[in-house]
């Protein structure tokens, strides 16, 4: 048992104190600092298919005994492991890696041994350069690998009998060649004693999520505002006809706000007044009426049917549909009259609608999750989102998850997950950030960010490093969202197509997840309430028509930058942002690459939508594996201009006017003269 010591039990007496049976067995090997791991293994990190797990830990042992690290992982699915050798980076550190390569969630953990065969080799060679007498350590050597041979069988168990024979052999210096062998060294390195191992007590679990999880483009919009003539409420057959204009701009989601019937007590009015009209069609997020609730669509946008039309013609155009699941609902919703108990009733007999004081919601009324029949309301909600996977959706978009208990989120997801394991929840939650990652940690698979409110070079330095380069990135998928139905950020309030085109381009590549609330942001929109980040006569509470077409909109641009995300890979991860330096604080530059090098994509952006800014941008040649004796091109993604760099210090000038950053993808092979079109 030379991988474990006894230490004396704690509830054993001064006179069995030397007794083996009051002594426990604890293991001399030591592995701590295991990463990545989420709160001691309670949580999952997020990987998709063909991603890799990295897996550091510290590895060691009293003495001077050496010590191996081994990663074991297996799919969930499987029930043996698959044992790889870690690689000693130095000071006790050790890793490997492992890829998923099956659509199911894996596990792993780590084991150390104490590698009798290295430590004897270590010293054995040693006292053979000092020309010392190594008979006697010859014997021990042996004696070793004998052990190792009577564990083994077939293959390895006849390589190693012929390498003890040379151990063996009369002639000496045979018998050291042998013994120092790599071929000696790799079988037994292959063959560690497990009697004297000892495995990381948890088993840590990746989660294997759908591809869209990490990469994907979404766009907003409202069906109700898409019919025919002013003033005609859309259908669902009127969003089929938009939708290749939607493809055409390369976004792969396709996200609509609630689709269900909308309450009539207290429905709110346009630019939501207290007060409304008879026309007034009311704000989709206050749910249900005598037409039905959570599970019914608008009457007026067409039937189930007309539904999974829909989304059958997304589909076919390359696109999913995503739902907003809004778990709330108006004072007509059914639910109110059928379950009195999942609400909250005040003294005097009303219902608790939903306030945030000063604000009052009186459209909406929480669900109350304290309730005492809380798996009631907990297995209903659940069948709601079953309903529309049934239907074809399974992409949701969680309205507010942070006002109901993580509890529930880490259950219901994980339940809709075994009959959809290609579920995507992408969480709505702007609130305090160890909030937003406990959804994360949850099962939440993206996550609305402060990216909208993030506007200067600092600020996206140290955003950018919390999301991409700290434990963040392992649970936590941004999806950059430069503007929504309920936040219209005063700098596209006041920075006009240049403001717009600029966050277009940080969204798209900052994260491999972004989407936008249009055509309210193709179409630059400027309009807002005074004094406020919100929409004027926005389309929650009204009916709204589009000229897609007018001039000054970003449609092409859009386009262009979703064909460069799904043209080059290292635009479809977040976590392998880095920034470089520029010097200018207006202008923030950053770069994207694989892992091999083979795709290179620096960006950098004019981050004031007014003036034109210049300055100097330091490539990290070294960092990128670029020669810095030879000249490199770069081609500008957006506009299609081809450079040929030198060195590593570029001049750089952005005028807003025109196009606000360069999305530069680097090629470390030289192109001849007449294929670029600028030298810098």
């Amino acid at each position: 048992m030379k991988g474990f010591v006894f230490m004396q039990s704690k509830t054993s007496s001064r006179k069995n104190a030397g007794s083996v049976a009051e002594l426990t067995l604890v293991p001399r090997i030591m592995i701590e600092r295991v990463s990545p791991q989420i709160d001691e293994g309670r949580f999952p990190v997020k990987r998709v298919v063909g991603e890799a797990v990295v897996v550091r830990a510290d590895v060691f042992a009293d003495g001077h005994d050496q010590v191996a690290a081994t990663l074991l992982y297996r799919p969930v699915i499987a029930t043996e492991w698959k044992e790889i050798r870690m690689k000693d980076l130095g000071n006790d550190l050790w890793m490997a890696s492992f890829t998923i390569t099956q659509k199911c969630d894996y596990l792993y953990t780590v084991r150390g041994y104490i590698n009798d065969f290295l430590s004897w080799r270590k010293d054995f060679e040693k006292r053979v350069e000092a020309a010392q007498d190594v008979a006697v350590d010859l014997k021990i050597g042996i004696g070793i690998v004998t052990q190792t041979a009577q564990r083994l069988s077939g293959v390895s168990a006849k390589e190693l009998a012929s390498l003890l024979k040379s151990l063996q052999h009369k002639d000496h210096s045979k018998a050291l060649e042998a013994a120092l062998s790599r071929e000696l060294l790799d079988i037994m390195e292959a063959n560690l004693d497990p009697a004297k191992s000892y495995t990381y007590p948890r088993e840590l679990r990746a989660q294997a999520d759908d591809p869209r999880a990490r990469f994907s483009a979404w766009y907003e919009f409202f069906p109700r505002s898409w019919g025919l003539a002013a003033g005609k409420h859309g259908t669902f057959k009127d969003c089929e006809r938009i939708l290749p204009e939607i493809a055409a701009m390369g976004f792969d989601v396709v996200y609509f706000p609630p689709i269900h019937p909308i309450g009539i007590k207290f429905r709110k009015g346009k630019n939501n007044a207290t007060s409304c009209q008879a026309d007034d069609v009311g704000c989709p997020w206050a749910i249900g009426n005598k037409d039905g609730g959570h599970k019914s669509v608008h009457p007026d946008l067409g039937t189930l049917a007309d539904f999974r039309t829909l989304v059958a013609s997304a589909g076919k155009q390359g696109m999913l549909v995503a739902l907003d699941i809004a778990f709330q609902c108006s004072p007509d919703h059914p639910y109110v009259a059928e379950h009195p108990e999942w609400f909250k009733w005040r003294p005097d007999g009303t219902v608790q609608y939903a306030e945030n004081p000063p604000k009052k919601y009186e459209d909406v009324l929480p669900f109350n999750f304290d309730t005492a029949d809380r798996m009631g309301l907990w297995t209903e909600l659940k069948s709601i989102f079953l309903f529309w996977a049934e239907q074809g959706v399974t992409i949701f978009r969680v309205d507010n998850p942070h006002t109901k208990p993580f509890e529930f989120w880490d259950w219901v997801i994980a339940e809709v997950r075994k009959k959809y394991p290609q579920a995507v929840f992408l969480a709505e939650a702007f609130t305090r950030p160890k909030i937003m990652y406990r959804l994360a940690k949850g099962g939440f698979n993206q996550s609305y960010t402060y990216f909208t409110w993030r506007n200067t070079k600092k600020e996206f330095e140290e955003y950018l490093g919390e999301l991409a380069r700290t434990e963040v990135a392992e649970f936590f998928r941004p999806n950059f969202w430069p503007n929504t139905p309920d936040i219209f950020p005063e700098q596209l309030q006041y920075g006009g197509r240049p403001a717009y085109a600029m966050r277009a381009v940080l969204a798209a590549t900052m994260s491999s997840n972004y989407g936008i609330y249009g055509p309210a942001f193709e179409l630059c929109l400027k309009e807002a309430l005074p004094g406020r980040e919100e929409y004027l006569d926005s389309e929650k509470y009204e009916l709204r028509r589009w000229d897609w077409d007018r001039p000054g909109n970003i449609k092409d641009l859009l386009s262009r930058l979703n064909t460069i995300r799904r043209e080059n890979p290292a635009l479809q991860l977040t976590r392998n942002i880095r920034f470089c330096r520029v010097e200018n604080e207006n202008l923030l530059a950053y770069y994207k690459a694989t892992g091999d090098y083979g795709n290179i994509i620096i960006v950098i952006v004019n981050l004031d939508p007014y003036h034109v800014q210049s300055g100097w941008l330091t490539v990290p040649m070294a960092e990128l594996g670029i020669k810095t004796d030879h000249p490199y091109t770069a081609e500008d993604l957006v506009s299609g201009q081809k450079y040929l760099w030198q060195g590593e210090r570029i001049m750089i000038q952005l005028d807003p006017q025109h196009i606000p950053a360069h999305v530069i993808r680097v090629r470390q092979d030289i192109h001849r003269e007449q294929e670029v079109d600028y030298y810098m």
